[in-house]
């Protein structure tokens, strides 16, 4: 892939991102069919969701090339949370300590000839701008701004890394800074630089450098090398043996990767357990993330490029995206979204057509239980209220269900715990359940659903992590692990499933 072109993604990266930041669902909505409440045909919508797979079908969330392109913002997006719960200090100090490094960054680019912006987002996802950061804790693991393994520096990038005295030197560091020896950590740091290379931040660039560039050769595509970068050049080769039945390696790979027209959104949503399944269980074995690891780095070039031109809209972000514990409040700011404050609301929302009442048809893979608006008695409120949501969220969970469904082939329906609220429904489960708050919550929205982690079987608890995992990547829905229950939030992307 040419420079420019992933310059590109991130650039449409950043737009998507700063939209659902700064202007929140009604910016979200634009082109998606206006404010009107939307029509939900459930049947159609399960009828679509169980066909297969198959590339470019009238399902909008299959993948085609003319789609790519949202497919990666989406991604971009919807994966994106963890970054600004997990930077460092937070996403701006994150973002301050990489900027240091931007010349360096620049001169190794150059260098390589590949793109800065990329390589600097690297650094920001990898070690937050911190030279000497170590992923275990140790030099055995990958370590420094660029975050390099050791038999990777020693054995493709050619760098020198000593482990046994580097190991040695990181526990003398300790030692020292412990009894605020300053002079002396400094001492032993700048020996460890010389004896393990991936310390000294201008070599780290270097080699991250050296190694997008032998990837990028190796691959036909900068994309790819990223990609690489964390899944490893051999395992994101099998995931391309996969997906394509061709053989890749020794000088076969670009080959392959220009006829198929392979590109990484092409790897990733259009493998599935129902479609090139070898390859998505491939992508799925990897427990660090690697298969994400390409639409973070988007992400983070957002950030990156938005902490120097509008530093308040990253805080905004910030603040919104590390309010709760999924990216609910990017995707329906408080001060934008209607809350029901009480009964007579949702009745009328629901007259209105902008809150639907859900259906309790087993057949579309989920069931109404006992649990849901089990406090309505108690308020001395009509019960079925509460068996609504908006329809956008209707639309999710019937997709949902209805995949999870196809991909397992268990009839149990997933059990469906929790719908909308008004507030004095919210503030009555305080104390019995863990999970409610007095905050601003989703529920009382109609944007939000829980489903009990009770499952039939493996292969449904399986199928319906892979749902929750895709339609995630999708910006459709972001979720949260609670103990009894997983608490899903729909985006208004959703209203595609209702077109």
């Amino acid at each position: 892939m040419k420079r420019d072109t992933l310059r590109a993604l991130g650039l449409v990266a950043a737009l998507v991102a700063a939209a659902a930041a700064i202007a929140g669902a009604a910016t979200l909505l634009i082109g998606l069919g206006g404010d009107d409440p939307p029509e939900v045909d459930v049947a159609a919508i399960a009828s679509e969701a169980a066909s297969p797979p198959e590339e470019g079908s009238d399902d909008p969330f299959a993948y085609s090339k003319e789609r790519e392109g949202a497919l990666v913002r989406r991604a971009s997006l919807g994966l994106s949370h963890v970054i600004y719960a997990k930077s460092p200090g937070g996403v701006q100090a994150s973002a301050e300590r990489t900027d240091r490094w931007r010349p360096k960054v620049e001169a190794a680019a150059e260098r390589h000839g590949i793109d800065p912006d990329t390589l600097e987002a690297m650094v920001f996802l990898e070690s937050a701008g911190r030279p000497e950061v170590m992923a275990e804790g140790t030099p055995h693991s990958a370590t420094g701004l660029t975050q390099i393994m050791p038999s990777t520096a020693r054995d493709l990038l050619g760098m020198r890394v000593d482990e046994a005295r580097s190991a040695e030197l990181t526990k003398r560091i300790a030692r020292a800074v412990k009894k605020g020896r300053t002079r002396q950590a400094r001492a032993l740091a700048a020996e460890r630089r010389r004896v393990d290379e991936r310390f000294d931040p201008e070599r780290a660039l270097d080699g991250a450098g050296r190694y997008l560039r032998f990837a990028a050769d190796r691959f036909g595509s900068e994309e790819l090398a990223v990609v690489s970068y964390h899944m490893g050049i051999g395992n994101l080769e099998r995931v391309i043996a996969a997906y394509t039945g061709e053989e890749v390696g020794d000088g076969r790979t670009r080959d392959v990767v220009v006829e198929h027209d392979i590109t990484y959104a092409r790897l990733f949503f259009d493998s599935s357990p129902r479609r090139h399944a070898e390859a998505w269980e491939i992508l799925s074995e990897f427990g660090d993330d690697s298969a994400l690891y390409l639409w973070r780095v988007i992400a983070s070039r957002q950030i990156m490029a938005e902490w120097r031109d509008d530093p308040d809209a990253l805080s905004e972000r910030n603040r919104l995206a590390t309010a709760k514990a999924t990216l609910e409040e990017v995707y329906h700011p408080e001060p934008e979204t209607d809350v029901y404050d009480d009964p007579v609301e949702i009745a009328k929302a629901r007259e209105r057509g902008e809150l639907v009442e859900i259906p309790d048809e087993p057949a579309l893979g989920f069931r109404v239980t006992k649990h849901l608006g089990e406090l309505a008695e108690e308020l001395e409120v009509d019960r079925d209220l509460y068996r609504s949501l908006r329809p956008e969220a209707l639309a999710a969970l019937t997709y949902m269900a209805s995949q999870v469904k196809a991909i397992s082939g268990v009839e149990r329906p997933l059990q469906l715990t929790s719908a909308v609220r008004d507030r004095p429904y919210q503030e009555a489960l305080i104390g019995v359940n863990g999970e409610a708050t007095r905050e601003y919550s989703l529920h009382t929205t109609g944007w939000a659903f829980d489903i009990r982690r009770d499952y039939a079987n493996d292969r449904q608890a399986a199928a319906f992590q892979f749902v929750l995992d895709r339609m995630r990547a999708h910006a459709l829905i972001d979720y949260a692990v609670e103990p009894a229950a997983i608490h899903v939030t729909v985006s208004p992307f959703a209203r595609e499933l209702t077109e």
